[in-house]
């Protein structure tokens, strides 16, 4: 592994597409899986097959829709993981075996200021920043990385049981999305699993939740393949809320199918919510319509 000044990096090009290994579920004509008795083999998600799709949803819980108030350069080669803000800028984690990174960003040109490349057979995953370092999650290494968040030096690892995709946290507890219709909740100094609770939404299970965002109490995560945010009460697991981003990055607009929406980080100073995907050329700043109003807070004002 090493550390890149900005500037460098040619990063190979080989899109090699994740196997889901963990899908507790029928899966359906979309991208969307509702739970059933017996889960099947292992499915190939490719660029042929994966579509955008409509997450499952109940019509109880309400839609929001979005404004773009700002949008960013971001690098188009950039499989991103997870996305992160702090103290003015945002931490990347980048994906596919032979390219995964960690970086750092500059919002506003979205120049990589800071990066690490990871070794040739990780595939990286969701990112959280706990304390003064960084958490990498990895596919299928069952092992999070942690670095200085100042310099990307390692400081240590995590090991946890089955597929990493998402990470965020409470101020407590780790919160870890592994493609399946829950959220783990870990012990941030061991990895140590302390609990874990299904997401439904009208009591259907919701699998593929990928990136994670901790936002005024609640879960925001990336279903895979669609282009929704489910929010998600860490509590219950009961779905809120959606936001439908439709229509902020047309499919018709992106390199291949699995050029997907994915990477949520909140400012909560400033009450800014950005989002990105998988090799997108921009990074966006939106607001959420209607507001999202939580017992700590509003979001998307």
């Amino acid at each position: 592994m090493t550390v890149h000044s900005a500037g460098n990096g040619a990063r190979r090009s080989n899109l090699r597409t994740r196997r889901s290994t963990k899908i507790a579920g029928c899966l359906l004509v979309t991208a969307a899986v509702i739970g059933c008795a017996a889960a099947p083999a292992p499915v190939e998600r490719t660029a042929q097959t994966a579509q955008v799709a409509e997450a499952p949803r109940s019509a109880a819980v309400p839609v929001h829709s979005f404004d773009v108030v700002h949008a960013y350069p971001h690098d188009a080669g950039a499989f991103t993981q997870g996305l992160v803000y702090r103290d003015g800028f945002l931490y990347e984690s980048t994906g596919l075996e032979g390219q995964s990174t960690l970086r750092k960003l500059e919002i506003e040109s979205g120049r990589v200021l800071q990066r690490r490349e990871m070794a040739p057979d990780v595939f990286a995953e969701g990112l959280a920043i706990w304390g003064n370092t960084l958490v990498q999650l990895t596919w299928r290494h069952r092992m999070a990385f942690v670095y200085a968040l100042a310099t990307f030096a390692p400081q240590s690892t995590l090991a946890y049981e089955g597929e990493g995709w998402g990470l965020t946290h409470d101020g407590t507890r780790l919160i870890l999305s592994d493609g399946n219709a829950v959220l783990r909740f870990l012990d941030p100094t061991t990895g140590r699993e302390t609990g874990r609770v299904p997401v439904t939404d009208g009591g259907r299970p919701v699998v593929d939740l990928n990136e994670l965002e901790f936002v005024h109490g609640s879960v925001y995560a990336n279903v895979w393949h669609t282009d929704r945010i489910a929010v998600i009460d860490p509590a219950t697991g009961n779905v809120t809320a959606w936001l439908d981003l439709t229509g902020l990055r047309p499919a018709v607009s992106r390199q291949d199918a699995e050029a997907v929406l994915n990477g949520i980080a909140y400012d909560e100073a400033r009450d800014r919510l950005f989002v990105t995907g998988k090799k997108w050329p921009a990074l966006y700043e939106i607001a959420v319509r209607p507001p999202l109003t939580t017992a700590r807070g509003t979001a998307g004002r």
